[in-house]
């Protein structure tokens, strides 16, 4: 849902990757379902940066899971250029 956010910290052993952290989180109770989502749908990163499964995880990393965009930004862009002011 837009507007929030869901946190959770994992301890995982050293060398974890990405897919090792995503199957940690679909374990996690209260896991909601835009997290399952975005882990199945590889729509994930590290710190604003964009990262395969195979990708190792260091100690303190931010596994982001992101939505579905719900417009097209080009589009978007282009609307609000059209704008008269």
């Amino acid at each position: 849902m837009p507007g929030s956010a869901w946190n959770a910290s994992l301890e995982l052993p050293h060398g974890a990757t990405v897919a090792d952290a995503a199957a940690a989180i679909e374990r996690t109770a209260g896991c909601p379902q835009i997290a399952a989502e975005a882990i199945r749908a590889k729509r994930v990163g590290v710190f604003g940066r964009r990262v395969d499964d195979d990708f190792v995880l260091g100690d303190g990393d931010r596994l982001e899971l992101y939505r579905p965009l719900t417009a097209d930004p080009k589009e978007a862009r282009r609307r609000r250029a059209a704008r008269p002011g």
